[in-house]
C-alpha cells in the first residue's frame, strides 16, 4: 500500500526542485536518502526531510512490515503561489521580480507490488 507526503509553498522556483527530484524518481529509498544526504543544493534538505515522512506514513500504514524495498514510486513538483516584487531600474521604471515557491508531492511504495489493472475491452472497428 503506497503512501503520499506533501510539501507545500516551499520558497524556491520549481525548476531548481524538479533537478533533484529526478534524480530520486523511482529509486530504492536508501540510495534516494544517500544522494540528497551528500546533494550540496539548498533544496535537498526538505526533500531529504519529505522522503523520510514519506517513509514514516507507509509505516504508520503497514504496522509490522519491513521497508526494505521501498521505492519512490513517484515525485512531482508543481508551481505554486508566486510572491510580485519590484526592483528599481533606470529612468523611474521598475522591473517585476517573481519570487517563485513549489509544491512537491511524493508517493513511496514497495517495488514489486503493482496497481491492479484496469481491464480495457477491445471493440471491433468496421
Amino acid at each position: 500500500m503506497e503512501a503520499v507526503a506533501k510539501l507545500n509553498n516551499y520558497p524556491t522556483s520549481p525548476r531548481k526542485m524538479r533537478l533533484l527530484a529526478d534524480l530520486i524518481r523511482g529509486m530504492e529509498i536508501e540510495k534516494a536518502l544517500a544522494i540528497l544526504d551528500h546533494n550540496p543544493k539548498h533544496p535537498a534538505v526538505p526533500l531529504r526531510k519529505l522522503v523520510l515522512s514519506a517513509i514514516n506514513n507507509w509505516k504508520q500504514k503497514n504496522e509490522g512490515a519491513d521497508e526494505q524495498g521501498l521505492v519512490v514510486k513517484t515525485i512531482m513538483v508543481d508551481g505554486a503561489r508566486v510572491i510580485k516584487r519590484m526592483r528599481p531600474a533606470p529612468q523611474g521604471r521598475g522591473y517585476r521580480v517573481r519570487k517563485r515557491s513549489n509544491h512537491v508531492t511524493v508517493v513511496v511504495d514497495m517495488a514489486g507490488e503493482k496497481a491492479p489493472s484496469k481491464k480495457v475491452k477491445k471493440t471491433a472497428t468496421k
